[in-house]
């Protein structure tokens, strides 16, 4: 009986770990970078900064230096307590604008206010949001706007390249990647309107400024801690399209500097994300059984553990889950070493999420640069 059961499982980790391969090869094939087209109108770089004194020059002077499309580059300046504001003055150019936000209201995230501030005082046909730690590269604006004049698409997001420089960023950040592509069915999302299916990278969002404008934008969303996943929903459920694209040849972003900065800042996250009473059940299985059990159950094999009969299966599911990273990993040009580490990340995405959502009863709040946020979810 317990040789049947282990082959059972076996079987199930095999047929788990089987749908993000296939995924994952669907995605990877209809993904392509953009082509950048000449000028396809004005597109508004909207950057919010709060004591980003560390990152704001790289990534100001990297938005100015697009190509291939007019641009202007606004910086909201969030309160910031360092040198942030000082910075951004000493870059001369004429296309720059720093805005100082206003105070934040209440029932607001800081983030979506400061996007919904510079918005209204943008001029570009698109508005393009990029995290203050993001550096784009010269044909990366252009090429975004292309995606979205060739498609229709009201917003058009990708996923930077991400710059990891420790092991806490290895264990944490390639998992952004690992459930975009694996788990999302880009062609179903660009066929249907479904809102459910709208997905987005908060760190580079393109938006027609229209359909912003029409839909409330950031200020449809002003408690959200999560504008990649709200965002393009409420375009979608508004009746507009929107797209993903292979970005890691658009842009680089280097979230975190730690461990600690990095468990931090996807726990902010998960509270809009998996962390839920209905989803992170499912996406414990669904990671759970083909992701680790396989090989867990190939480490068992030599203890005498578990029969042959689940070997194979064991085996089989284990090295689709490796190929699936690594596929992934160099399509998105992540280092190789996060390849063997990939059970440990899983194991660490699913302790986040877990401990976000075991502890939102107690504690009722996310917090992120200095601020508190009162938080819901099932």
């Amino acid at each position: 009986m317990t040789d049947t059961i282990l082959t059972a499982l076996a079987l199930l980790g095999l047929i788990l770990a089987l749908l993000p391969a296939v995924l994952a090869a669907v995605n990877l094939a209809v993904l392509r970078r953009p082509k950048p087209e000449a000028d396809p109108g004005l597109v508004s770089i909207l950057i919010p900064a709060r004591n980003e004194a560390g990152n704001i020059a790289a990534t100001v002077r990297a938005a100015l230096a697009s190509t291939m499309v007019p641009v202007e580059v606004i910086v909201g300046d969030d309160h910031s307590t360092d040198a942030t504001a000082e910075i951004v003055r000493a870059i001369d150019d004429p296309r720059l604008h720093l805005v100082a936000v206003p105070s934040l209201p209440e029932g607001w995230t800081g983030k979506n206010h400061a996007c919904f501030h510079m918005a209204g005082l943008a001029r570009g046909r698109h508005l393009l949001f990029i995290d203050a730690d993001v550096r784009l590269e010269p044909e990366g604006a252009a090429s975004l706007a292309a995606q979205a004049h060739r498609t229709g698409a009201a917003l058009v997001s990708g996923v930077p390249r991400q710059d990891l420089g420790t092991l806490g960023e290895m264990l944490t950040v390639p998992m952004i990647d690992f459930l975009l592509l694996g788990y999302l069915p880009v062609p179903l999302m660009r066929r249907l309107r479904d809102p459910s299916l709208g997905a987005a990278c908060g760190q580079l969002i393109l938006v027609e400024a229209e359909a912003y404008a029409t839909t409330g934008g950031h200020g449809a969303i002003r408690t959200s801690l999560h504008d990649g996943v709200r965002l393009p929903r409420l375009l979608r459920a508004a009746g507009y399209r929107t797209d993903l694209v292979a970005a890691a040849a658009l842009a680089t972003c280097r979230m975190y500097h730690d461990f600690a900065q990095a468990w931090a800042g996807f726990s902010k996250n998960a509270h809009e994300g998996m962390a839920t009473a209905r989803a992170l059940p499912v996406w414990t299985l669904l990671l759970g059984g083909g992701q680790l059990l396989p090989p867990l159950l190939v480490l068992a094999r030599p203890l005498g553990l578990i029969p042959t009969t689940a070997l194979v299966p064991a085996a089989l599911a284990l090295t689709l889950s490796l190929a699936t990273r690594a596929a992934i990993t160099l399509a998105v040009r992540a280092p190789l070493v996060t390849i063997p580490l990939h059970p440990a990340a899983v194991v660490v995405a699913l302790a986040i999420q877990w401990n976000v959502l075991l502890r939102r009863e107690r504690a009722g709040a996310a917090s992120w640069k200095g601020r508190s946020y009162p938080v819901s979810g099932t």
